[in-house]
């Protein structure tokens, strides 16, 4: 890599012109513009920002021997351990927020802004709930007005938490309510500009410049009024509802998101406000993560210092939403990112704080004691954009007796972990192990369980137990024992779970010639340590730490694992094995998951799942895995829903409707619906979905198929029928399973 010493000035090439991602005043240095140059693997080429702050500017070669340097996008304090971002201090009321602070949990009120005294009823159960911040939707003058009664009855009761307007398409609205919230939250995608039809996407740079300008004029004076009255601002950008502008040059990406967001702060910094925070928001887990990661990427190189707030949008409901959260928000603090975080759910505001807090606590806990591994080169992860490791699938050899194809599947594998006890109910067990199947629906679409881990082997004199294993094992379902049990008690044609000592003495040599293997590693043993899986023909790999090791994060001794595995070309699947204590919770099963490994699967890293947690129900943890798959956007087995949490905009009971729908369309794996309750930003909020079932007017649907709108004003009464004809009409509908 060369390397050297360079000042900024050099011929800059715009942002949007380049696809790596850095705002419009980077500039980027080619090598023989360098005046001191070095060489040397290691060493890093630095380039002093030329706005203001000391950020130094990391540069490696834009592509494999490019001469062409940029900067290394960094996007965290560290990949090894959680090391929380350090940011400046953002005052919303009393609550502050930024790294010297807790991160804060917030929500938002469902109720009709203008019915007072419901929305201080409600504001009051989310305070006593424990949460720091509640945002209001604030659409009209009417509903700007009731805002100044919110605010003053709530006082009068001694409640002070912090209040923020949520504003779309209303600038005037803005100012107004700015006089007695805390805090304005814009959506740089509609905010000046009511378009946002996805009408016009080729704009000159001429056009490009006057919309610019048309937005700082309808800005600078809630910035102004902001700055007046110490008020807090979130410039929260939403993946589906970008300006047509950004469209334009970006595309529904990422990079248009972070650049969205970026014209505004742009416009604060120069007025010299800075009392604000940035979101990057999207219903998919992968694109939010990496939408974040590009806005801190940016700021590192610009040598800003805004704090976040972190969301999954949409997230939909129960487990669901609390996984696609938890993926989203837990790998963000995993790597130290995060300031404030809302868990957004088809349920009542109060229901937030719990998922919320427990997240904000795993976050905390992780930075507090800085979880992580021995520091360690990482040359491999993707970390702004998808591009999946897929380990290789096991192969039929000659003369093998049984087909190991089946026994991980090519989307992501859910392996589980199965009692003596579930042995001796068979038909129970095979039941359990896979769904119902459904007519015309393809096999690789079901929530089928690809292999399982027996902890005990039967005694071989238990036939009842052995014929439902050979079973298992002769429809290609992989079967894995421990050595020690296989030694004993063997199973024919089991895979056998030997670990790093284990291979180290020789002991796996006992076993017959040709047995599949799968190796435990914990990921943080030295590398040579590791160096033996050079020399062994696995099947798979189960990464395995307990929870037990405090300081040691899952995340980084992964992502450590996974160099090792690249740099010596080892191809080996590997699953993410967690074994939760007893008694665990359910919300911190299914956030401590979304987090461990989702954090791994959003990058790519990893091959499937191993969920094991005594006295968890079988099914619970089966349906988590596939849902955990699912939301990293792996494995589809079931009916994707795209779900706003409802606010005072709704036009129809969420909560209910959304149940109505699911229990018709559940069963319709590939299938993506929306379910909206308004269409406030834009058909681009329903980016990744298939069909939308949207709040057009009361008491009246409107139907999309993806951003377009098919039909108008349906009556709400056969709404979720004409859903379901659309999607017949698409050739997407299969009829549910026949109850037994």
């Amino acid at each position: 890599m060369a390397t050297g010493t360079v000042p900024a000035s050099f011929t800059g090439l715009k942002a949007r012109e380049s696809s790596l991602g850095f705002g419009k005043s980077m500039d980027f240095v080619r090598v023989c513009d360098l005046k001191r140059i070095k060489s040397g693997r290691k060493k890093i080429s630095m380039i002093r920002n030329s706005n203001p702050g000391p950020e130094m500017v990391e540069l490696q070669p834009a592509s494999e021997g490019s001469p062409l340097l940029v900067p290394r996008q960094k996007y965290c304090e560290s990949v090894h351990k959680t090391v929380r971002r350090k940011t400046r201090t953002v005052m919303v009321g009393n609550v502050a927020l930024g790294s010297d602070h807790p991160i804060r949990v917030q929500t938002m009120t469902t109720s009709d802004t203008k019915d007072v005294a419901g929305t201080v009823e409600q504001v009051m159960r989310i305070a006593d709930q424990g949460a720091n911040l509640v945002r209001i939707t604030v659409q009209g003058k009417r509903e700007a007005d009731a805002a100044f009664e919110i605010k003053n009855t709530l006082v009068q009761k001694n409640y002070n938490i912090p209040l923020v307007a949520d504003i779309h398409f209303a600038p005037t609205v803005a100012l107004r309510v700015a006089e007695c919230f805390d805090k304005i939250r814009v959506n740089p995608g509609n905010f000046a500009d009511r378009r946002a039809q996805f009408e016009k996407l080729e704009y000159t740079d001429e056009d490009y410049q006057k919309e610019l300008e048309h937005i700082e004029q309808v800005f600078t004076p809630l910035v102004e009024k902001c700055k007046k009255y110490g008020r807090a601002m979130r410039i929260g950008t939403n993946h589906g509802s970008l300006s047509d502008r950004i469209m334009s040059y970006y595309g529904d990406s990422p990079r248009g998101m972070v650049e969205s967001a970026f014209e505004f702060a742009r416009i604060c910094r120069k007025l010299d406000f800075h009392n604000f925070v940035f979101s990057m928001k999207a219903s998919n887990p992968v694109i939010m993560v990496q939408a974040y990661r590009l806005l801190v990427a940016e700021m590192y190189v610009q040598g800003w210092d805004y704090p976040l707030h972190l969301g999954v949008t949409e997230a939909g409901e129960g487990e669901d939403g609390r996984m696609k959260s938890a993926i989203g928000i837990g790998t963000l603090l995993q790597d130290g990112l995060g300031d404030t975080i809302r868990v957004s759910l088809t349920e009542p505001p109060e229901k937030e704080i719990d998922p919320c807090r427990r997240l904000a606590n795993l976050g905390m806990r992780a930075s507090a004691i800085q979880q992580g591994v021995a520091p360690f080169e990482e040359k491999h992860r993707h970390y702004f954009d998808f591009q999946r490791r897929s380990g290789q699938l096991p192969v039929q050899k000659e003369g093998e007796e049984v087909d190991y194809r089946g026994v991980l599947h090519r989307d992501g594998s859910v392996l589980m972990s199965v009692s003596l006890d579930q042995l001796k109910a068979p038909e129970l067990l095979y039941k359990s192990l896979a769904a119902k199947l459904v007519v015309g629906m393809p096999f690789k679409d079901l929530a089928t369980v690809d292999s399982i881990l027996l902890r005990e082997l039967p005694p071989v004199e238990d036939s009842d137990a052995r014929l439902a294993l050979k079973r298992l094992i002769d429809i290609s379902m992989g079967v894995i024992t421990p050595l020690s049990e296989q030694l004993t008690k063997p199973l024919p044609n089991a895979m056998v779970l030997v670990n790093l000592k284990e291979i180290a003495t020789g002991a796996y040599k006992l076993l017959p010639e040709g047995t599949r293997l799968v190796v435990s590693v914990r990921g943080d043993e030295s590398y040579e340590e590791l160096e033996i899986l050079k020399d062994i023909d696995a099947t798979m790999i189960l990464h395995d730490l307990p929870f037990t090791e405090d300081k040691i994060g899952r995340v980084h001794a992964a992502r450590r694992l996974f160099e090792f595995l690249s740099d010596h070309a080892l191809n080996f699947p590997v699953i993410h094995h967690i074994q939760f204590p007893n008694a665990i919770h359910r919300d911190d099963l299914v956030i401590g998951a979304g987090t461990n490994a989702g954090a791994l699967l959003v990058d790519g890293l990893g091959d499937g799942l191993l969920l094991e947690a005594p006295g968890q129900d079988f099914d619970f943890l089966r349906n988590t895995s596939f849902n955990l798959l699912q939301g990293c956007r792996m494995r589809n087995t079931k009916t994707e829903y795209v779900s706003c949490p409802s606010c005072g905009r709704t036009l129809f009971d969420l909560q209910e409707i959304s149940a109505e729908i699911r229990e018709k369309t559940s069963h319709l794996p590939g299938v993506s619906i929306a379910i909206m309750g308004c269409i406030v930003n834009g058909p681009g909020e329903m980016a990744d979905a298939d069909f939308g079932y949207v709040g057009g007017a009361p008491g009246k649907i409107d139907l999309y198929v993806g951003k377009t709108v098919v039909k108008r004003g349906i009556d709400m009464e056969g709404a979720t029928d004409a859903l379901i004809q659309l999607i017949k009409d698409h050739g997407r509908w299969v009829d549910p399973p026949a109850e037994e």
